[in-house]
C-alpha cells in the first residue's frame, strides 16, 4: 500500500538525487585530506628527526675537528729551569708556520722531538710534559717542543688527524737536522703517536720513535670514542661522519693512511707503551702494531690497568727505566753503524 497515495494531504520527506551524490561525494574528499594532512605531518616528523640526527653528528665532526686546547702557562725555564730558545720553522709542505721552543744540550747531536697530542698544547701538562724533557735533556739530548696547528695560540687550525700535522711533524724534524742532529727521535703522545707513525711513512730522518698510548684515527676508534659519550648506533653513524669531515675540516678519513700504518714494519726501532684500561685508544691497537715490527730493538710495553697517557703518572720509574734502556739500545745500534731508515717504507 502506498501511503503517498492513500494519504494525499501527508507530508513526505524526500532528498534529491543531486543532493544524495553530493554528500556521498563530500565524504572521500574529506577523508583524502586527512590522509594528505596526516601523511604530511608523519613525513615533517620524520624529516626532523633526520635533520636532528644528521645536525647531531655535523656537531659532534665539528667539535672533534676544532678541539678546546687551553693556553700555555710555563716555559721549560720556569717550570724546570732549562734554557730555552723560542722558535718558529715551516710545516714540510709550507702550508703555515710552527711556533715551539728548542731546549739545547751543550755539544749534544741527538735530539728528541716531542709530539703532542689530541686537545693538548707542548705543555701538555697531564703527561707531565716538562718532565719528561727534563730527562731527556739529562741524557744529553737537545729537545724540540712544539704546537700542532690545532693548538697555535696565534693561528689556531683544524685538528685532521695527522693529515696536516704530519706535515708539520715533519718540519719539526727538518729543524732538529738543521740545528745539527745526526740522531733524531720522536716521542709522540695519543694521537700525536699516531701522527708519528704517519710520518715515519715518508721521512729517512727518524733513528727510533717512543710512542705512549697511540691513538690512530680510523672508523674503528672514531666511533669508538663517539660512544664514550653517546650511544649512536655504528651504522649510519659512522657512514655521515666520513660524509660530513671532508666538508667541515677537509679531510676524509681515506686520506689517512691508518691501513698503512697498521701493516707497515718501520725500519727504525719503535717502542710502543699501552694500557690496558685506555679508554681512547683500545691497547689492542698497539699490541698489532708491535707485532709488526722486526727491527731487534724494537719493543712493546702493555701496562696492566693504566690509563690514556698516565703510564708515567702511574709507574715513573718503570716508565722511565723502559725509555732510557730503549734509547740506550738506538744509541748502540747507531754507534755500531747500522744505517738510518735505508728506505722510508717498505
Amino acid at each position: 500500500m502506498n501511503l503517498a497515495t492513500s494519504h494525499p494531504g501527508a507530508p513526505v520527506s524526500r532528498i534529491p538525487n543531486e543532493d544524495k551524490s553530493a554528500s556521498s561525494s563530500l565524504i572521500p574528499l574529506r577523508m583524502i585530506r586527512v590522509k594528505h594532512i596526516v601523511v604530511a605531518l608523519l613525513l615533517s616528523v620524520f624529516f626532523f628527526f633526520v635533520f636532528c640526527f644528521i645536525a647531531l653528528h655535523a656537531y659532534i665532526a665539528w667539535v672533534l675537528s676544532n678541539p678546546t686546547v687551553a693556553p700555555i702557562y710555563s716555559n721549560p725555564y720556569q717550570a724546570k729551569g732549562l734554557a730555552y730558545e723560542d722558535i718558529t720553522f715551516p710545516a714540510q709542505d709550507g702550508s703555515r708556520m710552527m711556533d715551539g721552543w728548542y731546549i739545547p744540550s751543550k755539544g749534544a747531536t741527538k735530539t728528541i722531538v716531542f709530539s703532542h697530542g689530541y686537545g693538548a698544547n707542548r705543555e701538555e701538562s697531564w703527561v707531565p710534559m716538562y718532565d719528561l724533557a727534563h730527562y731527556a735533556h739529562s741524557l744529553r739530548f737537545n729537545v724540540v717542543m712544539f704546537d700542532y696547528g690545532f693548538a697555535s695560540k696565534t693561528d689556531r687550525d683544524i685538528a685532521t688527524g695527522g693529515k696536516k700535522e704530519s706535515q708539520q711533524l715533519l718540519g719539526a724534524i727538518e729543524f732538529a737536522k738543521e740545528k745539527g742532529a745526526d740522531q733524531i727521535v720522536v716521542w709522540g703522545f695519543s694521537m700525536g703517536a699516531g701522527t708519528a707513525l704517519q710520518a715515519g711513512l715518508v721521512t729517512k730522518d727518524v733513528d727510533a720513535m717512543i710512542l705512549d698510548s697511540t691513538f690512530l684515527l680510523e672508523p674503528d676508534t672514531l666511533y669508538h670514542n663517539i660512544k664514550q659519550n653517546i650511544n649512536l648506533p655504528r651504522q649510519p653513524s659512522l657512514e655521515i661522519m666520513e660524509m660530513l669531515f671532508p666538508v667541515l675540516n677537509g679531510t676524509g678519513l681515506n686520506q689517512i693512511p691508518y691501513s698503512k700504518v697498521k701493516s707497515e714494519d718501520y725500519p727504525f726501532p719503535v717502542l710502543f707503551m699501552h694500557g690496558t684500561k685506555d679508554d681512547k685508544a683500545p691497547y689492542p691497537i698497539a699490541e698489532e702494531l708491535a707485532e709488526n715490527q722486526s727491527n731487534p730493538y724494537s719493543d712493546s710495553w702493555i701496562v696492566e690497568d693504566s690509563h690514556h697517557e698516565l703510564l708515567f703518572r702511574e709507574h715513573p720509574r718503570e716508565y722511565l727505566r723502559r725509555v732510557s734502556a730503549f734509547l740506550g739500545n738506538v744509541q748502540l745500534a747507531q754507534i755500531s753503524g747500522s744505517p738510518r731508515n735505508p728506505t722510508a717504507s717498505k
